[in-house]
């Protein structure tokens, strides 16, 4: 009986004391599968992506750190064709989420707001459509938000201007409307970063009437 209580206890201990990692990464590998299903690849760069696997980091194009959670995506120019999906916003730990120069429509999901560790976004060269999410303003470690060459719509939002670490910011070529922001962080962006938005009207007004005070830009 004796002997049976021990092994009980040391059961009972391995257990509870188990890092909850795989279950973590597998919860990653099934968000990262979830795009994978939401994508054509011609060229096959995802052939790798298995998900019997334990874990997503031994993908190509997939990065982890030392526990096994995915820290980069590195999917630029890969020629994938599709959509992003809401799942990607599960990945708690990704600080590089890289998909320009594709073919990816539908909207930005506003679920990548959720990405805290995030320090650059690029979608840039794609062709997204729908309105910048604002909750990307929550994205406090961002320092590269490239949305460029897309075909986006509606205003910039002004939630923006609080991302105190953002170092570059590009919404070129796109159809935004109204006007950019000039406070905050948006301070020190040029207009370069506006440029190419046919119905974008300039920069707003501090302290006088706005362009965009009609609502009428959508």
């Amino acid at each position: 009986m004796a002997m049976w209580a021990l092994l009980h206890l040391l059961t009972t201990a391995l257990v509870f004391s188990w890092p909850l990692t795989p279950a973590t990464a597998n919860l990653e590998g099934d968000a990262l599968f979830a795009l994978r299903r939401a994508v054509k690849d011609p060229n096959n760069v995802l052939q790798s992506w298995d998900p019997t696997l334990v874990d997503p980091c031994t993908w190509f194009h997939v990065t982890c750190d030392g526990d096994n959670r995915v820290t980069r995506l590195d999917l630029g120019n890969a020629n994938l064709v599709g959509s992003l999906v809401p799942e990607l916003g599960k990945l708690e730990r990704l600080q590089y989420l890289e998909l320009y120069m594709n073919n990816l429509t539908g909207s930005i999901p506003k679920e990548l707001g959720g990405l805290k560790s995030l320090v650059s976004l690029d979608l840039y060269h794609n062709n997204f459509a729908g309105s910048i999410p604002s909750s990307l303003s929550n994205l406090s470690n961002l320092n590269f938000l490239r949305l460029n060459g897309n075909r986006l719509t509606g205003t910039i939002p002004r939630k923006l201007t609080k991302l105190g670490s953002l170092k570059i910011f590009d919404v070129s070529n796109n159809d935004l409307c109204g006007t950019f922001p000039t406070s905050g962080s948006f301070s020190k962006f040029s207009e370069e970063s506006f440029k190419n938005n046919p119905r974008l009207e300039g920069p707003e007004l501090m302290g006088f009437v706005r362009y965009d005070i009609t609502g009428n830009c959508k």
